[in-house]
């Protein structure tokens, strides 16, 4: 089964059928505007949006009230270990490499 893309509206998931069209808003506007994300949530009437790794694989973090972040690489929701590297719980770090 692929990955699910899924949306978090201030906590609360998005039902899947109106995450899947958000995610094609989200895409679309994204391909057009590179890196706009403040105009992405603008235009869907929210304050923000940031992309982020979830439990089942990518999602879109968005909120009512919370200000916009500067486009970066996606991260994971607090506390994965796989997208922060410093993490207790995390593992080596890959991109170390030991002379």
């Amino acid at each position: 089964m692929p990955p699910k893309l899924t949306v978090i509206v201030d906590g609360t998931p998005m039902p899947d059928e109106e995450a899947r069209l958000f995610w094609g808003r989200f895409s679309e506007h994204m391909e057009k505007n590179k890196g706009d994300l403040a105009g992405f949530a603008k235009a869907e009437g929210f304050a923000s949006v940031r992309p982020a790794m979830g439990p089942q694989g990518a999602q879109l973090v968005v909120s009512r009230t919370a200000k916009q972040e500067p486009y970066g690489n996606a991260r994971s929701n607090p506390g994965s270990a796989a997208v922060h590297p410093k993490h207790p719980n995390a593992g080596p770090n890959p991109r170390k490499h030991k002379r």
